[in-house]
């Protein structure tokens, strides 16, 4: 493996350091925030500017935000991602650390389809193949994405819909389900337990674009053998861990606590 370059690695903090804040910064700020000498700052900021990495605020004297050269870039990852291909990177690493089966799946009108999985290492699991369609009303993933909607566009796809039972305990009253779906948003997460189909529990969790739109959800699945109130909370921590991994592959960055 090479060395690093302290130069490269200098400027890119400094164009890291525009991630946070109002998107702008002068070169005091820069040089406080990363204790650099106020000549090499200056060096790295005229040099960014030139290559169109930064550009000076013409509003805000002194103060530099991003340029269009880190839009380009920006632009042509995104257009290179698949959500299907992160997805199952994703879902393979998960599963071989939790041992358990993990799904990802997207919202087609009011049913959820299966994009990446990867299976349990348990000879007793649950098992699905790519494409793989489901009613989202009764199961984690379709919950999450369901309670992850605008209210007005919610309301268009439940109203007249009838909730099909698939098992006996599939939600199959309207005001039951926007309950269930309230819950999803105040907790972070949705749970299915038996509702989709019988002795199997899953857990998902919301994945974001660059934008920070729900694009898709990971669920981690256990068969009713190995699941408990504890497991429970453990599969909402592996989810949130899979499904934010997969959203920074998407080119989602957390908010910092």
């Amino acid at each position: 493996m090479g060395r690093l370059v302290p130069a490269v690695t200098r400027a890119l903090d400094v164009l890291e350091l525009f991630l946070h804040g109002d998107g702008t910064l002068s070169a005091p700020e820069v040089t406080r925030k990363l204790q650099l000498p106020r000549t090499t700052v200056h060096e790295l900021l005229t040099t960014l500017a030139a290559r169109s990495y930064l550009v000076r605020d013409p509003d805000r004297p002194g103060q530099y935000r991003l340029g269009v050269r880190t839009y380009q870039l920006g632009s042509r990852y995104a257009e290179q991602l698949d959500l299907a291909a992160e997805g199952r990177q994703v879902a393979r690493r998960l599963a071989a650390d939790c041992g358990e089966s993990v799904h990802v799946a997207i919202l087609d009108g009011t049913d959820t389809v299966c994009v990446a999985r990867a299976d349990s290492t348990h000879a007793v699991r649950m098992v699905s193949a790519a494409g793989h369609r489901l009613p989202a009303h009764c199961t984690a993933v379709g919950k999450m994405l369901l309670a992850s909607l605008p209210a007005p566009e919610l309301d268009a796809r439940l109203d007249g819909l009838e909730l099909t039972a698939l098992t006996p305990h599939t939600i199959t009253a309207g005001p039951e389900l926007r309950a269930a779906l309230d819950a999803v948003r105040e907790q972070g997460f949705a749970v299915e337990h038996q509702e989709s189909g019988p002795g199997v529990g899953c857990v998902a969790a919301p994945v974001r674009d660059r934008t920070g739109r729900v694009v898709a959800a990971l669920s981690v699945a256990v068969p009713l053998i190995r699941w408990t109130d504890e497991r429970a909370r453990e599969l909402a921590v592996l989810a949130d861990r899979g499904a934010g991994d997969l959203s920074q592959r998407l080119g989602h960055e957390r908010s910092p606590v």
